[in-house]
């Protein structure tokens, strides 16, 4: 009797441990099935492949996209939402900063420009994001029109120094490609771009120095992120 229970339970262990192996495999193919997915979606010829996000993609499961997914091997860089004009912090900045911070994802933290005073918005920007010597450059997220250029280009100067001088990083900017060729091409010149555009690709990429960051889609989907997320190539090479 004793004999035959060890076999029973030698039985049921390896049961177990076959279902596991099973269960993992399944998961590991469709883990490349998605991976593949993704890479075939992102523009050819750029050097690195990223993600921007904010509180309206959730609580993202960081593990589970890192480290159990393998996404390490295809996102090169994370851009994390932190403030939005005087007095917003973003609710997941922190959560999100320190994932990725822990998993050892390049990172940079970006602010979302508002009408309103921008040394108090570089000030509140700067009280939050508290930069580490691997960090990426912090961005400014500019995306209103109702200022005339001269006053928009102006105030965004104002943000761009003082993050830049109390760092010592020069930040880039994101905008749109409409925005980029009505208000910002023509100045700014000692400036990197972030150009969102996603009905074609800017003609601007190849000859335009100051484009580094092309943001080509904004309904990209994967494992841990319940909600479609922004998706990016850039021409600099970013590794961990």
């Amino acid at each position: 009797m004793y004999f035959k229970g060890m076999v029973i339970v030698f039985i049921a262990i390896a049961g177990f441990a076959f279902y596991l192996y099973v269960r993992n495999k399944v998961r590991e193919a469709r883990s490349e099935v998605a991976k593949e997915k993704i890479i075939r979606t992102i523009p050819f010829g750029f050097s690195s492949f990223g993600i921007d996000i904010s509180h309206h993609q959730g609580e993202i499961d960081w593990e589970e996209l890192i480290q159990e997914q393998g996404y390490d091997t295809i996102i090169h860089f994370v851009y994390c939402k932190t403030t939005e004009g005087t007095d917003y912090l973003d609710t997941k900045w922190y959560y999100n900063r320190k994932n990725l911070i822990k998993l050892q994802v390049p990172n940079g933290a970006y602010h979302f420009f508002r009408n309103s005073d921008p040394t108090v918005q570089a000030d509140f920007f700067l009280t939050h994001w508290i930069n580490h010597p691997e960090d990426l450059p912090p961005m400014l997220d500019v995306e209103y029109e109702c200022a005339d250029n001269p006053d928009l280009i102006s105030a965004m100067r104002v943000w761009l120094e003082r993050v830049e001088e109390k760092t010592g990083l020069r930040p880039i900017i994101y905008t749109s490609l409409h925005l980029y060729e009505t208000k910002f091409q023509e100045d700014l010149h000692d400036y990197k771009f972030w150009i969102a555009s996603y009905s074609r690709r800017p003609e601007q990429l190849d000859t335009d120095e100051r484009i580094i960051h092309w943001q080509f889609a904004c309904d990209g989907h994967l494992p841990g992120i319940d909600h479609r997320i922004d998706m990016n190539v850039s021409k600099i090479l970013i590794q961990q």
